[in-house]
């Protein structure tokens, strides 16, 4: 794709990795609208990156999926690339009492909000890329974040998919694989210990540069490339304690 003059939806925008990828694509002479559930967020986003369009929309809810295209269609019919990044990650075990209504929202945000946008937003004639932010635990899941690691599994095969299925549409589809991050994901102070958003961000970009349509970063470059043993054997270490 192209890394200037692009207008660029972004969801989930206001923090951890959409708050990298607003900051970068700016830098790179984009215009940028990001959406996400948190007005406050959003604001705090608005406040330091004052070209920024922002919309309040909560992806989980399927009417305001719609109505966020609705208003893309009707005030920036010129939007050309969508990046579903927006997602929840629930530190959740299947014998918890509350583990069925927590992985309601994971699914309806993780996996039906990027695959309703994206069927609306191809809908677009200016449309000419998707980026899908999926994750290493798509190769080989954290069994303490169970729903989180199958929705990115899920949305793997589906971005592989969509790749072939847009071919004949001339819409390019790109996937972000991130590691681990230290972002507020899943909760505040969980993942501390983790690379810089800042340094997954640069290292994509230098990717995408390079023409990369799957863009990787420390462990998940090694887990997209790994053998099935392997990826065996990393789960057991991950699990090992």
């Amino acid at each position: 794709m192209n890394l200037s003059n692009n207008k660029i939806l972004i969801t989930g925008g206001a923090s951890g990795i959409g708050l990298g990828l607003t900051e970068r694509f700016l830098k790179e002479n984009n215009t940028l609208i990001i959406c996400g559930r948190r007005a406050s967020l959003l604001e705090e986003a608005k406040a330091k990156f004052p070209d920024v369009i922002t919309k309040v929309c909560d992806l989980s809810k399927e009417e305001e999926r719609t109505e966020l295209y609705e208003w893309i269609k009707e005030n920036h019919s010129d939007l050309n690339v969508l990046i579903n990044n927006a997602g929840i990650q629930n530190w959740k075990s299947v014998t918890d009492a509350d583990f069925y209504e927590s992985m309601k929202s994971e699914l309806a945000t993780n996996i039906e909000a990027p695959l309703h946008l994206t069927s609306l937003f191809i809908q677009l004639k200016s449309l000419t890329t998707v980026m899908n932010v999926t994750s290493g635990l798509a190769f080989s899941p954290f069994a303490k974040v169970p729903v989180y690691s199958a929705t990115k599994a899920f949305f793997r095969s589906f971005t592989i998919s969509l790749r072939h299925l847009l071919k004949e549409k001339n819409i390019e589809v790109v996937e972000i694989i991130p590691p681990a991050l230290n972002t507020d994901l899943g909760g505040i102070g969980l993942h501390d210990a983790h690379p810089s958003v800042s340094s997954f961000i640069e290292s994509i970009f230098e990717q995408l540069k390079e023409g990369r349509q799957e863009l990787t970063f420390g462990t998940s470059e090694t887990r997209l490339n790994a053998s099935v043993p392997e990826l065996k054997a990393s789960f057991e270490a991950l699990h090992s304690n």
